[in-house]
């Protein structure tokens, strides 16, 4: 047997090692981490699939309630009991998205540090990678398909900023219902649902701003561009 107390040698100094089981192991972790970020945006996908269709319902019911009870009390209450609960969904949608972007960003990493592996065994088929084989921030983002820098456009068009614009209406919404049900004027009204919304759409923003920043101060990348 073994001794138990023998520490092993590092895998490079082993012998009997080929590259290619070395290319074989790494490919295998490659793939690890594609089904890995599959499924987390599969999953991210249904959840945002679930908040629209859980918004649309209660769309539809709010409609149907004001329209039976002709914008009553029935329907300010109605109203309160519903919407929070869709601002409940789509706070919790977004907190999830924000996960799956940092869970992304390191699983990108990890492909990228594996393609620079790969490199190191054959550097004659790097003109054949259409995606970055370093890990620092930029490449990363270019691996992701979002360019050098993230535009406003990409911004813009992404499902959380849908997210964090729903959201914010949603509660605007609620705070205009709460002032009308406190007997507030017309005015009052509008100014508490502008200000809820700005405000609701503030703390997502902090979010994102936080979860970017702590990730980006907690990385360190291992084979930056030169």
């Amino acid at each position: 047997m073994n001794d138990p107390t023998t520490a092993l040698p590092p895998f490079s100094d082993r012998s009997g090692v080929t590259d290619a089981v070395r290319v074989q192991i790494l490919a295998t972790e490659h793939w690890s981490l594609l089904a890995t970020r599959s499924m987390t945006w599969n999953e991210i996908f249904s959840r945002a699939s679930m908040y629209f269709t859980l918004l649309s319902a209660a769309v539809v019911a709010l409609a149907l309630v004001a329209q039976a009870t002709d914008f009553g009390p029935s329907f300010l209450l109605f109203a309160l009991l519903v919407l929070p609960i869709v601002l409940l969904m789509g706070i919790g949608t977004f907190l999830r998205l924000s996960q799956a972007n940092s869970d992304n960003f390191g699983q990108v990493a990890g492909m990228n540090r594996l393609r620079h592996a790969y490199l190191e065994l054959a550097p004659e088929l790097e003109p054949y990678f259409t995606t970055t084989h370093n890990d620092d921030i930029a490449s990363i983002m270019q691996s992701s398909g979002q360019g050098s820098r993230i535009s406003v456009a990409y911004l813009l068009a992404g499902t959380p900023t849908l997210v964090i614009a729903i959201n914010s209406v949603v509660a605007g919404v609620i705070a205009s219902l709460i002032a009308e049900t406190l007997r507030a004027t017309s005015t009052a009204n509008v100014v508490v649902g502008v200000v809820a919304a700005l405000a609701v759409a503030f703390g997502h923003g902090m979010v994102v701003h936080h979860t970017i920043k702590h990730g980006r101060s907690g990385y360190h990348p291992r084979f930056p561009r030169s």
